[in-house]
Formats: structure tokens, C-alpha cells, sequence
């Protein structure tokens, strides 16, 4: 991964380290409150654009769980710009598949060339480590931010 920091990533970074400490729970998009690692995402979505970006359709928790649909890449794709894995910023939002052969249903928000934060089960959202683990788990990266600046938004 190259780095370098454009406002945009540091404000990212900013408002998700504020909910470093917010519990855990499924399915929730609350500061201080409860998330889970794509409640994280909306929430710093929310406060960065003003505005929520969808609704999710109900999801499990189940890492190993498989299928034909990467639902969390197409949301991603809907809201978020691609961004190479190569080319992760302080801000990009990072999606994990966690066992071979299973959808991908983890996301972190990278926060510096080493480190992402994320929701994790039984800590809450916390920043950690982005080691081997994780990048060899790494499927998709995304920006806040279109390359010309202007949101992603339909």
C-alpha cells in the first residue's frame, strides 16, 4: 500500500476514531451507542456526507457464510469510489472475506499505513494492527471520495 493524506481521508480518519469505544451490537449504526463493522462505515458515511446512504436488508453475522451475492461490495459500489488495494489512503474504507470460499462480510476504515479501525465483536470499535491477518483476507478498497473530489451518491 502507498500512502500520502488528502483532507478528505483525514477527516475520515477523524470522525472513526471517534467511535473508538462504541460497543458492539449486529446490525447497529449508533456512536457511543452500538455498531457493527458496516454500522461503523454508515455512521462515518453520516457524518461525513450529512446524510445516511441506505438502509441495509438484514444480514447475519456469520463470516463463514456463502453465496452468489457480495452484498457488502455492491453497497460499497454503490456509495463508495474502488480503489485499488494497492492504492489504500488513511480513510479508505477495506473489505475482508474471512475464510476462503465464503462472502465477503467484514469492513474496517484504514487509519494510518499500518493500522484500520474496526467493530469487533465482544471489544466494540477499536483500532488495531492491519497485519498479514488482515491483508491476506483483504478483497476490495474504497474512498469516500470520487477522484475528482465530487461524492459517489445514487
Amino acid at each position: 500500500m502507498t500512502f500520502g493524506q488528502s483532507n478528505e481521508g483525514a477527516r475520515v480518519v477523524e470522525l472513526a476514531r471517534g467511535w473508538i469505544g462504541t460497543p458492539y451490537h449486529h446490525q447497529a449504526a449508533l456512536k457511543g451507542v452500538g455498531c457493527d463493522c458496516l454500522g461503523l462505515v454508515r455512521g462515518v458515511w453520516k457524518e461525513f456526507h450529512g446524510r445516511d446512504a441506505e438502509t441495509p436488508p438484514p444480514y447475519s453475522p456469520d463470516w463463514g457464510q456463502v453465496g452468489t451475492r457480495e452484498t457488502l461490495i455492491e453497497a460499497a459500489e454503490r456509495h463508495l469510489q474502488r480503489r485499488d488495494l494497492k492504492d489504500l489512503q488513511p480513510g479508505s474504507v477495506i473489505v475482508f472475506r474471512m475464510f476462503p470460499h465464503a462472502i465477503a462480510k467484514h469492513c474496517g476504515i484504514v487509519s494510518d499505513a499500518g493500522h484500520m479501525i474496526h467493530a469487533q465483536e465482544g471489544v466494540g470499535v477499536c483500532e488495531v494492527a492491519l497485519n498479514d491477518n488482515w491483508l491476506r483476507r483483504a478483497v476490495a478498497g474504497f474512498g469516500f471520495v470520487g477522484e475528482s473530489g465530487a461524492e459517489k451518491f445514487i
